[in-house]
């Protein structure tokens, strides 16, 4: 299965009609869009179809006429979408600055060049067969028309289901209206049902009165799903015939106001509105203050930005566990958990499984969030719940920062990861109101940034943070050091030695030993990445011995440890592999113990290249592929590529010719996903060369053609699990 769709996490219900109409649309259209009013379902309606591509299901049984939607894993999907459904959520976006980091990211587009965001994004999609849904356009209509524009006339290959209040108002566009489900029909009643035994049994609808309660709200709402899940989750504490009473009084008080919306519009405003009465005084206010938040989250931040006042932080489960209940919250997710060990500083996560309310994330709806939103508005609360939100990002960051250096590594990569969408509003919110804390944030996050490939994104925030706090104190410096060492990365050499010079400037007149030792980092990356190997080596050197730290010690900060490791790596490039192995293996050790990964899996990187230089194949197959590991857990695109060169060479000096062109073509599909031909280590590329014409002798050039194809062609992570099974070769 290709794509990342989202998974349901309750029934879906009816719709056999419009997904085969849906089904039919995108056979014929590459445009397609779901319009419809908030909470008619076309999130849903998407999800579904999407799924059916991912898993080769898209061809709708037409001669079926009820109910059920039946998908075919022999139908046209297969061979329609071979590369997949990849699903992107905008509604996390307040502007379209970020749209296009978005959908790169939503298909696994990690650029590490210098190239227009649009170029590189157009250039990785040009010669796939894949599904794209934008889900949530209606804030972003004229960029998203703009953006899919361009997209649809580089990639033939590409189809766009895209979900929308508004219409994208494009040439290409076919319209598919999503209308409510038939209000007096079964399915409406079918998702009633659905939502309340889910939750209850069977029990309330075989109350007296029950079943003529549930139809009848059903046609008051005009078969909206959202509004109709919504009167399901206040049956429990009352009846149905109670919650159909209560709807009855509700519409009835509103036409005899004047009350003039459009009906559908009329039925969920009413219900929402009534679902928003019906909660406690403390539920309102914690609706309206998670309004606040972007994207998922979890009860530590609910508490952070939620509490206060009448709602005390320890009432904040209690509370969010009835939002739930009411459908007013949604659970999205378990929370990870933590292998922290005594004395991390980060808080272990609970073991998905946990009581309700001490575990996992949460979402609302966006419509849900917007009447939220509105209250929040009316309590006159929105600037010190902003403030509370970016605090508690913040803070976060500084956690996972502070956690680098040790077992919690990992886990801060998956909390950034997770809180991606806040940290941006975070970043939004200080660039208005304090630039020398979002200064602050920018550099805290440069390494996560860049590990999960978002080097566009982090290049953009970095600049603008930089522009707008100017004073040369330490926020400053480190964004400034993260900005070059982001450009670096990129590629945009000239620049970066420029913001060294710089920073060595600035620290010359007013340096602390830690800042020195930042600075140094990014000279060492430069100079490494330029062939200037000795400056690097020098440069680390210098820092760590004026800092009062001897091989060895002193590897509790981030910045010393990534000293630490570009000494190794300026060592074996040049040519110093007794020394280079030696520190190598003395910090690796200390890495293992304390279980950091992403200085680790560059120091196997370089065991590897320093065994196969060594005519050590078996030991730079089982280096190389412990580098792997670690860099597939945190999610590097561009160590993986490293590393599956390194492997690809390493196995065909190991004499395994078919295996290593298979792993070197999914190497190259990963280069292309950081749009890069192969880059790995200078050094490195004349023994690769020998190896890869080792392979291409043992096999032909046909055989190594084929080999290398299904590598290149093979689905990226299952490839790449493929590549980690241990073979006899290496170590164990």
């Amino acid at each position: 299965m290709k794509g990342n769709v989202p998974q349901e996490t309750t029934s879906f219900v009816g719709r056999g009609p419009e997904l085969a109409r849906l089904d039919e649309a995108l056979a014929q259209h590459r445009l397609v869009t779901l319009t419809g009013a908030g909470g008619v379902g076309k999130t849903r309606l998407a999800q579904r179809a999407a799924a059916g591509v991912a898993a080769g299901r898209v061809a709708a049984d037409r001669r079926r006429t009820a109910g059920e939607w039946a998908g075919s894993a022999d139908g046209t999907g297969g061979s329609r979408f071979p590369d997949g459904a990849w699903w992107a959520d905008l509604s996390t976006l307040d502007s379209s600055e970020l749209l296009l980091a978005t959908v790169s990211d939503a298909v696994d587009l990690a650029d590490h060049s210098l190239r227009m965001p649009v170029e590189a994004l157009s250039e990785w999609l040009a010669d796939r067969r894949l599904l794209l849904v934008l889900d949530s356009c209606e804030h972003l209509v004229e960029a998203c028309a703009h953006l899919v524009g361009e997209l649809l006339t580089v990639a033939p290959g590409l189809t766009v289901l895209a979900t929308s209040r508004r219409p994208l108002q494009s040439a290409a566009e076919q319209l598919l209206e999503v209308l409510p489900l038939p209000a007096g029909g079964s399915e409406a009643m079918a998702l009633f049902t659905d939502r309340v035994t889910e939750r209850l049994g069977v029990a309330p609808l075989h109350e007296p009165g029950a079943t003529a309660a549930a139809e009848a709200i059903c046609r008051r709402l005009e078969g909206i799903p959202l509004a109709i899940e919504l009167a399901a989750a206040q049956v429990g504490p009352v009846p149905v015939t109670t919650v159909a009473e209560g709807l009855g009084s509700r519409f009835d008080t509103l036409a005899a106001s004047g009350f003039v919306w459009p009906r559908r519009h009329r039925a969920l405003r009413t219900t929402i509105g009534w679902s928003h009465e019906l909660c406690a005084p403390l539920e309102r206010l914690l609706w309206a203050r998670l309004s606040v938040f972007r994207g998922s989250f979890d009860l530590a931040a609910a508490q952070a930005v939620a509490a206060g006042g009448p709602l005390r932080a320890e009432d904040v489960a209690a509370t969010l566990d009835r939002l739930v209940a009411q459908s007013v919250v949604h659970r999205v997710g378990a929370a990870p958990v933590s292998a922290a060990t005594p004395g991390s500083v980060l808080p272990s996560a609970p073991a998905s499984g946990a009581a309700p309310g001490s575990g996992g994330r949460y979402r609302m709806l966006d419509t849900i969030r917007e009447f939220g939103q509105t209250w929040l508005e009316e309590l006159g609360e929105v600037a010190g719940t902003a403030e509370r939100h970016a605090d508690h990002f913040t803070r976060l960051a500084r956690r996972a920062d502070a956690g680098w250096s040790g077992p919690d590594q990992l886990l801060g990569y998956r909390m950034i990861e997770d809180a991606h969408p806040d940290l941006r509003a975070a970043l939004d919110h200080w660039l208005v109101h304090d630039p020398a804390t979002a200064a602050e944030l920018a550099g805290l996050l440069v390494y996560f940034w860049t590990c999960c490939g978002h080097l566009k994104e982090a290049r953009s925030t970095l600049e603008r943070t930089l522009a707008a706090h100017t004073t040369p104190d330490t926020a400053h410096v480190r964004a400034l050091i993260g900005l070059g060492a982001t450009v670096t990365l990129l590629g945009d050499y000239e620049h970066a030695a420029e913001i060294d010079d710089r920073v060595q400037a600035m620290i010359a007149a007013d340096g602390d030993a830690d800042d020195r030792i930042a600075a140094a980092c990014l000279t060492g990356l430069l100079g490494l990445l330029t062939g200037r190997s000795q400056k690097a080596l020098d440069a680390v050197r210098e820092a760590l011995g004026s800092a009062g730290s001897a091989a060895g010690a002193a590897l509790d900060t981030p910045d010393r440890l990534r000293c630490r490791l570009v000494e190794v790596l300026a060592l074996t490039a040049l040519g110093d592999f007794a020394e280079g192995r030696a520190r190598a293996l003395e910090l690796r050790r200390h890495c293992v113990a304390i279980g950091e990964l992403w200085t680790r899996s560059y120091l196997d990187y370089q065991l590897s290249v320093v065994a196969l230089f060594s005519s050590a194949p078996a030991e730079a197959v089982a280096y190389a592929r412990t580098m792997l590991e670690s860099k597939q857990l945190l999610g590097d695109a561009f160590g993986i590529a490293l590393g599956l060169d390194l492997l690809a060479a390493a196995l065909a000096a190991a004499g395994r010719p078919e295996q290593a062109a298979s792993v070197y073509g999914t190497g190259g599909a990963y280069w292309r996903s950081v749009g890069h031909p192969q880059r790995g280590a200078p050094e490195l590329q004349p023994v690769r060369e020998r190896c890869e014409q080792t392979s291409r002798a043992a096999l032909g050039d046909d055989g190594y053609a084929d080999a290398y194809a299904r590598g290149a062609a093979a689905d990226g992570p299952t490839a790449l699990a493929a590549a980690l099974v241990p073979d006899g070769v290496g170590q164990d």
